[in-house]
């Protein structure tokens, strides 16, 4: 029986696993395809430090593999598969990746690092669409990833070792199965199980449903481009008799009169021009419609924010709109207005019992979660929003009109904003670094540093994340007075905070605290160069030979896996700096050895080590 309706498509096909991993075997054929095993011979030898993310090393193993295959079956019989299935499993730390153990004692330190912690499974998945032509073979490869969150239990060294002496970890990447005996290691997964287990089914159907069923004109506006087509979607698109992946004749963009050829090595490629070859008309321009309106969906969440309205949904929902309204004392009308547009804008879920908070609301944007994201939209609303409404102004009299968007300000302004002002900042700031702090405390292995100066730590969530990973670090926050004064607000408690300390100065006056390490996160995009090289010189004075200094920034939209986010702050902050920009940068001030590495999908974190004089 087949269960989801695109992997119908390939049930006529000749599909190639490759791979031996029966996990993968299991899930594909429980989901009903059929397909041939041939394990690839790809030696698994990438260099892992070229890849910027630890899913690109994934992805392009699994490219290789599937590629491997292809060429192999093709040369040995001159006829190549129809599609050829690659896939890649690894568990990654920040910018780690963990291998296979080689051994017990290698098992030990791998699971002594998970232990307790949230760590990344990332899957690359690489479906390869082969035909001969000529007696040559031509592929077209189609690629994506999924990464799934699994966080350990508190684990004790008599239940490390009783899992490792089990012999289970010796041939898994981080030393375990979640499907196994594994499990019991496990507190929570957050995102798709079966991707842990081997193969993430759930993104293979919706890359599938892309390759093979293009939207119809008539369906832009109704479809969810991230959901897998219901069977509806398909009715008229059903498979000629023959049981190639050709769509009917008869239906809308097919060759009316033609006979299908069934072919079955057609890739996507050719399906798509067969499907939409018959219209001349340009293509509907839907991303850039919604670009347009992308500013209406802002308002509307930044406007729910404001009123507290998943904080009240959080308590009490479901609630009908009457009720909501009653509670935050606003126009019943409006509020089911704003309630329907967050319903579909995927924040609310509406049913008849009235409105409740979907996952995403309840986990980043109610007062009190620990990944609250509130204080960053309220920020944007209140200050970035106005900064923005201006920038035809800055594009014809200079950037300077929209210094400010992302706490860029000029000294006077530090001097006079209102303590709701920087709490809103700090606020900003204290959300989006619960974000990234854990990649930018993973990104390099810290352990020879003993203590460690964040510049501009605001409330000390990455403090915390060091003193968390590296148990001997002592670690000072070093940031204006006012902000260090209020930053006792923020304080989570913990046994690492005894090795915190919070100093009040100003890093373009004031002496630096001493340390082995000196951490600038997203601050030096911020400044004018004259400012920049100033304060980079001033540390290059305190940090003795041999320690070092950190730096986190935007990673450049032209990277791998980076978003577009860092090149619209662009009009608010700085240019992003590429790999070998900032190498030159910290080597103009006297540090050497510069590694450079990804720390999630917003950041890149250079370390460099302070040269003798």
């Amino acid at each position: 029986m087949v269960l989801c309706p695109v992997i119908g498509k390939l049930q006529h096909k000749h599909v190639v696993l490759a791979s031996a991993s029966p996990r993968r075997q299991e899930i594909l054929s429980n989901a009903g395809l059929r397909f041939e095993v041939v394990p690839s011979r790809f030696k698994e030898k990438l260099h892992k430090a070229s890849f910027a993310t630890p899913y690109a090393y994934a992805v392009e193993t699994a490219k290789q593999k599937a590629l491997e295959v292809a060429g192999r079956m093709h040369q040995k019989d001159l006829r190549a598969p129809d599609v050829v299935i690659g896939a890649d499993t690894i568990v990654a730390v920040g910018a780690t990746i963990l291998e296979k153990p080689v051994d017990k004692q290698d098992a030990y330190r791998m699971l002594s690092r998970l232990n307790g912690k949230e760590h990344s499974v990332f899957t690359g998945v690489a479906i390869v669409h082969c035909c001969s032509k000529d007696g040559r073979l031509d592929t077209e490869v189609s690629e994506f990833y999924e990464e799934t969150t699994v966080k350990f239990s508190e684990l004790s060294e008599e239940l490390l070792w009783e899992y490792i002496n089990s012999g289970e970890p010796m041939d898994k990447a981080g030393g375990y199965g979640i499907q196994a005996l594994g499990g019991m290691l496990v507190e929570n997964v957050h995102g798709d199980f079966l991707n842990v287990v081997g193969f993430p089914l759930n993104h293979f159907c919706k890359e599938l449903a892309r390759l093979y069923y293009p939207p119809r004109p008539e369906d832009l506006q109704r479809v969810k481009h991230d959901s897998i087509p219901a069977v509806d979607t398909f009715e008229n698109l059903s498979d000629t008799e023959g049981g190639g992946s050709d769509p009917d004749p008869s239906a809308e963009g097919g060759r009316g009169g033609e006979e299908a050829d069934g072919d079955r090595s057609q890739a996507p490629g050719a399906l798509d021009a067969a499907l939409n070859g018959a219209d001349s008309r340009p293509p509907f321009p839907t991303g850039l419609l919604e670009l347009m309106d992308g500013f209406k969906a802002s308002k509307v969440l930044f406007t729910a924010c404001k009123l507290k309205l998943f904080d009240v949904l959080k308590d009490q929902g479901p609630l009908k709109a009457v009720d909501v309204a009653r509670k935050l004392d606003a126009c019943a009308g409006g509020t089911e207005q704003l309630l329907d547009v967050c319903a579909a804008l995927g924040l609310l879920e509406k049913t008849h019992r009235g409105y409740s908070n979907t996952e995403v609301a309840t986990l980043h944007l109610v007062s009190d979660g620990e990944h609250s994201l509130l204080g960053l939209a309220e920020y944007n609303d209140a200050h970035v929003w106005g900064v923005f409404t201006r920038l035809g102004l800055a594009v014809r009299e200079g950037a300077g009109h929209t210094r400010g968007a992302l706490g860029v300000m000029e000294e006077e302004e530090h001097l006079s904003q209102s303590t709701e002002m920087t709490l809103q900042f700090m606020r900003a700031m204290h959300s989006l670094s619960k974000l990234t702090a854990h990649h930018v405390a993973t990104a390099f292995d810290l352990s020879r540093f003993t203590s460690a100066c964040d510049l501009g730590g605001c409330t000390g969530i990455l403090a915390h994340e060091l003193a968390q990973e590296y148990p001997h670090l002592q670690v000072t926050v070093f940031d204006l007075p006012e902000v260090i004064e209020l930053s006792g607000g923020f304080q989570r408690g913990g046994r690492q905070t005894e090795r915190i300390r919070f100093v009040p100065g100003d890093f373009f006056k004031d002496s630096l605290p001493e340390a082995d390490l000196y951490i600038l996160s997203r601050i030096l995009q911020d400044w004018p160069d004259d400012r920049l090289h100033k304060l980079l010189s001033r540390i290059s004075s305190s940090c003795k030979p041999g320690g070092g200094l950190l730096v986190a920034e935007a990673a450049a939209e032209e990277e791998e896996g980076a978003s577009r986010s860092p090149r619209l702050r662009t009009l608010s902050a700085g240019q992003p700096r590429s790999p070998d920009e900032h190498r030159r940068l910290l080597q103009r001030h006297g540090f050497r050895d510069v590694r450079v590495a990804r720390a999630g999908d917003l950041l890149r974190v250079v370390l460099g080590t302070r040269a003798a004089p």
